[in-house]
């Protein structure tokens, strides 16, 4: 029997007539390799007769510390598991949930570089062990290159932002661990035990530039150069009325269709029907009121000659398709109100405004709790509640909203999409790290708005393709009553 001297690891081989037998790591184990070839136990190891060391005695077994090795073995486990886990949480959204074919690859490619991390981990046992598969080293090496690639970006994109999240900790204890396993291993040379070590260097690269390439793509390329265009009109129709009635009813025809290649979710939306009247000004002077009053306090956008104290009154206002639905490439909606109109009116004109907000799919994902509505003048609604006195009367739509690449998500604080709408005011949308959740109860919607950072709104609203779009069509008052005598 010819025991060889020990590996780097510190376990010796047993051959016994030029076979091998096993391998041991000290001499109690060389006595249990022996016992199940039916050896005695008491058998004596020190006859050179029969035992040849190579290498050293029976007493030169160099893994005597090895809880060392064991622990080397435990750390390298538990990186690969906690990376595992990071590439799963960040792939499996992306995989099944991306809009896009590029987001989804990159969701793949991330599944598929944790299931290459799961396999690194009995790669992991064996490589420290008794090392009996020969790729081994190289299953380790490649899922701790994926780790330090995965952490290194993750750490670069969470200093764009630099926000308090738990998450980053974990960037940072895995990216610790990665450049000390990557340590371990080169020390190691587990390259040694590669086949064809530059085959195996050249699918690293090319997976690696593959994933940037798909990455960069669905992040920065496809959302800026996919257009979105929409075809909205908003026509009065042909008026009815009666000679008893003192009323006349005017048709109103409201369409929208997405005519561009974004799918996307229309966040906040109104259409609002105004009576304009105004004085006649023989003089002209209605020219010079576009400035408003003294102190300057407001100014109108447009101005007519003839055409003094224009006013107007809202007359009719609510919501189109809702706040939350979506409008997909292709996808058209139509709306038909009535408007009811006194016959002795004294507007000169009529207007339809139809405009709403709306948030691209490629970018963004809302959650399902903002279709719901909240009642900020109910005070079951909780921390949405305000008094009417203080804030008025507002619908709010109130939700998660997620980035369409969820190693965005992951690196930032989360973001929240509110929307107000009131038949007496203008319609408003912001996205921001503001949780309603976490609103005072003293708080007004006007004390959030002054608590709310303007650049990060801007900077959201760009992020996720925020916009509106709106149009509006007028007629004249008179012509209506015209064309309703006539029917």
């Amino acid at each position: 029997m010819i025991v060889e001297p020990p590996d780097r690891r510190g376990l010796r081989r047993i051959t016994i007539h030029d076979k091998t037998v096993g391998s041991a790591w000290s001499l109690r184990e060389l006595r249990e390799v022996l016992r199940r070839l039916g050896y005695p136990d008491d058998m004596d190891l020190d006859d050179r007769a029969c035992v040849y060391w190579r290498g050293g005695d029976s007493s030169v077994w160099p893994d005597a510390r090895g809880w060392r090795r064991r622990a080397v073995i435990a750390v390298m486990v538990v990186g690969l598991l906690g990376s595992l886990a990071l590439h799963a949480v960040i792939g499996w959204a992306d995989a099944l949930g991306a809009l896009t074919f590029a987001q989804r690859l990159v969701g793949v490619l991330f599944l598929l570089a944790g299931a290459v991390q799961g396999v690194a981990v009995p790669a992991a046992v064996d490589y420290w062990s008794r090392h009996q598969v020969r790729l081994s080293g190289a299953l380790v090496l490649l899922g701790v290159l994926m780790a330090l690639a995965t952490t290194s970006l993750l750490l670069f994109l969470w200093l764009e932002e630099r926000e308090l999240i738990p998450h980053v900790l974990a960037f940072l204890a895995l990216w610790l661990w990665s450049l000390w396993a990557l340590r371990i291993l080169i020390r190691e040379k587990v390259w040694r035990g590669i086949p064809h070590p530059r085959k195996f260097a050249a699918g690293v690269t090319l997976t690696a530039l593959l994933t940037a390439i798909s990455l960069g793509y669905s992040t920065i390329y496809q959302p800026i150069v996919a257009p979105w265009h929409f075809t909205l009109k908003s026509e009065f129709g042909t008026p009815q009325t009666d000679a008893d009635s003192p009323y006349i009813h005017v048709p109103l025809k409201l369409y929208a269709k997405n005519t561009g290649g974004v799918p996307v979710y229309i966040v906040v939306d109104d259409y609002t029907v105004s009576g304009f009247s105004a004085k006649f000004s023989g003089s002209g002077q209605g020219m010079k009121e576009w400035k408003g009053n003294e102190n300057g306090g407001w100014y109108n956008t447009q101005a007519e000659i003839f055409a003094s104290e224009v006013q107007y009154e809202i007359i009719g206002s609510g919501q189109f398709q809702g706040p939350g639905t979506t409008l997909d490439a292709g996808e058209e909606f139509t709306m038909e109100k009535v408007v009811t109109v006194p016959k002795g009116a004294k507007y000169e004109m009529l207007d339809a405004l139809l405009r709403f907000a709306v948030l691209r799919q490629d970018r963004g994902k809302l959650s399902e709790e903002f279709i719901y509505p909240k009642l900020s003048w109910m005070k079951s609604e909780g921390r949405y509640y305000c008094p009417p006195e203080s804030c008025g009367e507002h619908v709010i739509h109130h939700g998660r909203v997620r980035y369409n690449n969820n190693l965005v998500n992951v690196t930032r604080m989360p973001r929240y999409v509110a929307a107000f709408w009131s038949p007496e005011e203008e319609p408003d949308v912001f996205i921001s790290s503001f949780n309603f959740k976490k609103k005072k109860k003293s708080e007004s919607i006007y004390d959030i708005y002054g608590a709310l950072d303007v650049k990060e709104v801007e900077r959201e609203a760009e992020r996720y393709g925020l916009s509106w779009v709106s149009v509006n069509s007028t007629v004249s008052v008179k012509g209506l009553l015209k064309q309703a005598a006539r029917s």
